[in-house]
């Protein structure tokens, strides 16, 4: 993708809604790569904030399965921030987009997830993974397009 981030004055409100997925996944190491097409989701919670449930396809190593994950989108400390958390309410990561740009690290045991995320305009927006630990050196690379 090229060009500058666009600016995100309010970050739930421009999420919300039916996002297309499609993800990238290369192992460094081995220099395998998957792939993830599916839909994301965003509705609102109850309590406030924006639900994520992403459900599509996973192909690895010529196989594929079906993959979800689930996802809490909370108000930050202000419109254009979020509180990510996983669904269980763990804390994962901030979200600034004020920008249109962000960067945020997630510790998880021995290894570091680095997100990148910039929006793109209106209706695009990517977030690039890198995962590096003891046994893990990948990077997964997601582009959401909004549906209708």
């Amino acid at each position: 993708m090229t060009g500058e981030p666009w600016p995100v004055p309010d970050v739930l409100a421009h999420l919300a809604g039916r996002w297309r997925v499609r993800r990238t996944v290369r192992d460094l190491a081995s220099g395998d790569e998957g792939h993830f097409e599916g839909t994301t989701v965003f509705s609102p919670l109850p309590e406030g904030g924006l639900l994520h449930e992403e459900t599509g396809t996973f192909t690895w190593l010529g196989v594929a399965r079906p993959a979800e994950r689930t996802l809490r989108f909370l108000r930050g400390s202000s419109p254009g921030r979020a509180d990510v958390r996983f669904a269980d309410g763990r804390p994962f990561h901030g979200l600034d987009l004020t920008t249109g740009h962000h960067v945020a690290d997630h510790p998880c045991a021995a290894d570091l997830y680095r997100g990148e995320f910039t929006v793109r305009d209106a209706d695009r927006w990517r977030s690039v993974w890198r995962v590096g630990g003891p046994a893990k050196d990948l990077v997964l690379t997601t582009d959401y397009a909004r549906e209708g």
